[in-house]
C-alpha cells in the first residue's frame, strides 16, 4: 500500500510485477458506480465509450471520481478514433482499449494514437488535466505518459488468425478477446469453435509476454480466468447487476407464501416485548 505522497504504481508496472488485477466495465454513465468500485477495492474500471456514452464532459466526471478514490480508469474508444483517444488521455485516462484490431497495421495505429512521439503520434499538451493544467514539466509529462496501458481488442476470426502479429506489436500491453463480436463474425457457430479461437488469441498474447484481459460475468468465471493465468479480469457490470436484480425477484419460500417472514427478511431481532 502506498503512503501519503507516494506515487501510485501504474497498471503497467503492476502487470510487469505479475499482479492479477480485477476491474469493472461500465457502459451506463454513473460516477457513483465508479466511486463504489474504488471503495470496494477494485484495481481499475473501464468506461465504455464505444457502446456507451462518448460525452467527454461525462467522462471527465468519471475520471475525477476514479482519481479521488485511488482507482485507475481505462477507456474503450470506438474503432479507429484517434481524436477521441487523444481527449481521453488528456482528461487523465490510465490507458485505452482499442476495439476491432484485426491486424498488425491496426495494432500499430492503436499504439500511435495512445503515445507521444517517438512511440506514437498523439498530439502533445501539458495544459490538459493529465498534465495538471500545465504545472508539470514537458519531459516529466512525456515520461508519465509512457505508463499508458494499450489494450488491443481481438474480435474477428481474421484477428485471431493474426493474433501473434497483433500481440507482438511493440507498444501493445494486453490483448482482450471480444467474445460476442467474435461469435457474430463466425456466424454464431458451436461454442467449441469460438472457444478455440479465443484460446489461440490468448496463447499468442502469452507467447509475446502480453497480459490477457478477460471479460467475465461473475466471481466463478473470474476465478477460472485467474487459474488460467489471465492478469486483467474485467467484470461485465451490466451482467452482474442484472443477475443481482433478477435474484431479488426470485420466487419466495413456502413460508413467505403463507404470510410468514422469511430468514432473508429477518435481518434484526424482534424488539423486546
Amino acid at each position: 500500500m502506498t503512503g501519503p505522497g507516494t506515487p501510485r504504481r501504474s497498471l503497467k508496472q503492476r502487470l510487469a510485477d505479475g499482479e492479477r488485477l480485477r476491474g469493472a466495465l461500465f457502459r451506463l454513465p454513473s460516477e457513483t458506480l465508479v466511486e463504489m468500485a474504488g471503495v470496494a477495492g477494485l484495481d481499475y474500471v473501464v468506461i465504455d465509450c464505444e457502446h456507451g456514452s462518448a460525452d467527454t464532459a461525462l467522462l471527465q466526471h468519471h475520471l475525477t471520481a476514479a482519481a479521488a478514490h485511488g482507482i485507475d480508469a481505462l477507456v474503450r474508444v470506438g474503432s479507429a478514433e484517434p481524436a477521441l483517444a487523444l481527449r481521453c488521455l488528456d482528461l487523465g485516462a490510465a490507458g485505452l482499449i482499442h476495439p476491432h484490431v484485426d491486424s498488425r497495421e491496426d495494432a500499430l495505429r492503436a499504439v500511435a494514437a495512445s503515445h507521444y512521439p517517438p512511440w506514437g503520434r498523439r498530439g502533445f499538451a501539458t495544459y490538459s488535466r493529465a498534465g495538471r493544467f500545465g504545472t508539470v514539466k514537458a519531459a516529466d509529462h512525456v515520461v508519465a505518459s509512457r505508463e499508458t496501458l494499450v489494450v488491443a481488442m481481438v474480435e474477428t476470426r481474421r484477428a485471431c488468425d493474426d493474433a501473434d502479429a497483433i500481440a507482438g506489436t511493440e507498444g501493445v500491453d494486453a490483448v482482450l478477446v471480444g467474445p460476442a463480436d467474435l461469435a457474430a463474425d463466425c456466424g454464431f457457430p458451436e461454442p467449441g469453435v469460438v472457444d478455440g479461437l479465443i484460446t489461440r488469441a490468448h496463447d499468442a498474447a502469452r507467447a509475446n509476454k502480453r497480459a490477457v484481459m478477460t471479460i467475465v460475468p461473475g466471481i466463478d468465471a473470474a476465478r477460472a480466468a485467474e487459474r488460467r493465468g489471465d492478469q486483467l479480469i474485467l467484470y461485465n457490470m451490466a451482467h452482474v447487476l442484472m443477475d443481482t436484480f433478477r435474484s431479488l425477484t426470485a420466487p419466495g419460500t413456502t413460508e413467505e407464501a403463507e404470510g410468514q417472514p422469511s430468514e432473508s427478511i429477518r435481518m434484526y431481532p424482534a424488539s423486546p416485548a
